[in-house]
């Protein structure tokens, strides 16, 4: 309650005529008045006592006044309070919602990709396991039959002119040489297959909902197995050199189908960096310093904690890129190859699912280096 001017009036009340003080109040629709009678002033004894009695009047109407202000002020702070925790509530609830979402989005993601990988993985495991087995047998069979053929050689060294042509339509030598080179590089190609198979099904581990013990350098060569087809040269794109650098890790425990979709983001990424920053190299450059993604793994015995590592020689980030990151829905890519989900579910798989870090540090043209900390042992 804030006071205005005070005003001195001569007005006649009740037939005498008396001087009037009054204060409007700004916040109220009334007045403090002090009413005096004129012949109570004609002295300077009188006026004295007046004024004295206006200043007295004055100052009651001040403390009012100051009280008023005060319980407003006091009004006006609450508000500001209780404005300031609803938004902070209302952040802190959006973050939850962005959250949510994000892992929703993650799961039916690795619900869809676990589907894929045990339909892919069953229909390709089946035939290839019955390939593999039956080739050990043609090998033996075919072994035992140029085994034959060399006995015929050496009883009936003279055949008929219609066996000597045959033979050498054949090419018998040559067919006797390459033959069980033909069948082993068969082994090596089912064996391979049962690889890329078994990569599928230990890089989604959608049925292992528990941590469990793990080892760490194996999810990183699966993730690698999985990513194979973007690494190898083509006529479109240069050739990814993988140096791998695995420590002696002990078993992890971890969520190891989340933590391998995390491997398959940060690599996915640098894939995608080297193949930007290709685009502006000349191929001479290119096998000069070739594209290049370094794995690190090793253990802190001071923490007890796994770390691993990934460099690339890729386009880098600003500084800017780097702060954000691991925000949601934050993406350098354009419209259709990244919608900003990956490192942010990245980070929270990380440092909420298991309790460790994730960093990153990078330059402009000078690549990207992201390292990753995990307990040995879960801390949840």
């Amino acid at each position: 309650m804030v006071a205005k001017r005070t005003n001195i009036e001569l007005a006649q009340l009740d037939g005498k005529w008396s001087y009037v003080a009054y204060t409007p109040l700004r916040e109220a629709n009334w007045s403090v008045a002090l009413v005096v009678p004129q012949e109570n002033i004609e002295s300077p004894l009188q006026a004295l006592n007046l004024l004295a009695t206006v200043l007295g009047g004055l100052l009651v109407v001040g403390l009012i006044s100051a009280w008023r202000q005060v319980q407003l002020y006091e009004q006006i702070r609450d508000r500001a309070l209780i404005s300031s925790r609803q938004a902070q509530q209302l952040s802190k609830t959006l973050k939850e919602l962005q959250n949510t979402q994000a892992q929703l989005i993650h799961t039916e993601k690795m619900s869809s990709l676990g589907q894929l990988v045990a339909g892919v993985a069953h229909e390709i495991n089946n035939p290839a396991n019955f390939i593999h087995a039956n080739l050990n047998h043609a090998s033996e069979y075919s072994a035992g039959i140029l085994d034959l053929l060399k006995l015929y050689e050496q009883t009936y060294p003279n055949p008929t002119a219609e066996i000597s042509d045959r033979a050498q339509d054949l090419d018998i030598e040559f067919l006797a040489e390459d033959l069980p080179k033909l069948m082993a590089s068969m082994q090596v190609g089912t064996k391979r297959i049962r690889q890329i198979v078994l990569s599928l099904r230990n890089f989604s581990r959608l049925d292992e909902a528990d941590m469990k013990f793990v080892d760490i350098n194996e999810g990183l060569d699966n993730t690698l197995m999985i990513l194979n087809h973007r690494l190898t040269a083509t006529a479109d794109q240069a050739e990814i050199q993988i140096i791998k650098k695995y420590g002696d890790l002990p078993l992890v425990e971890c969520y190891a189908g989340q933590l391998n979709q995390v491997f398959m983001n940060i690599l996915a990424n640098a894939i995608d960096a080297l193949e930007e920053a290709s685009q502006k190299r000349s191929f001479e450059d290119l096998k000069t310093n070739p594209n290049q993604i370094k794995i690190q793994t090793q253990v802190d015995e001071s923490s007890h904690y796994a770390i691993i590592q990934f460099y690339d020689n890729g386009i880098g980030m600003s500084e800017d890129v780097k702060q954000r990151v691991f925000d949601y829905m934050f993406t350098t890519k354009s419209v259709g190859k990244g919608i900003g989900l990956g490192m942010a579910i990245a980070y929270q798989i990380v440092v909420e699912k298991h309790a460790g870090t994730i960093e990153v540090d990078s330059t402009p043209g000078c690549g990207t280096e992201f390292t990753i900390c995990i307990p040995l042992t879960s801390k949840n």
